[in-house]
């Protein structure tokens, strides 16, 4: 059964740290060939965070992000963590945690959990 489960946001001042995390399910894993966070603000498109290729450990960041955010996969505890460090109130969206294929960030996408916010204030 497909499941991923985020935990960890919240609301934060401008320059603050938070670390979401996502809790799958080991037929999601064995499913799936990339694990990533994407993100949507009010009023803009979903866009692509950070993503993680399970079977060679690539990783790719929005220019956005790249050097603030850091994704992880922690296979014992079947989890995957989205570190946000220095973050800047335009982070400020709700945050998928999602499953899919080798294309593009994650595409086909063939599963996403149903959110964690995240507010940053100036």
């Amino acid at each position: 059964q497909v499941q991923l489960a985020e935990s960890g946001g919240g609301s934060v001042q401008a320059g603050g740290s938070l670390r979401l995390s996502c809790a799958f399910s080991e037929y999601t894993y064995s499913t799936y060939y990339c694990m990533g966070w994407f993100r949507q603000a009010p009023g803009k498109e979903r866009e692509g965070v950070a993503g993680l290729y399970t079977g060679d450990g690539r990783t790719v960041y929005a220019d956005a992000v790249k050097g603030r955010f850091t994704v992880a996969l922690d296979n014992a505890k079947n989890t995957l963590y989205l570190q946000m460090n220095s973050l800047k109130p335009e982070d400020t969206a709700m945050s998928y945690c999602a499953a899919g294929y080798s294309g593009s960030w994650c595409r086909p996408l063939g599963a996403e959990g149903q959110g964690t916010q995240v507010t940053v204030s100036s």
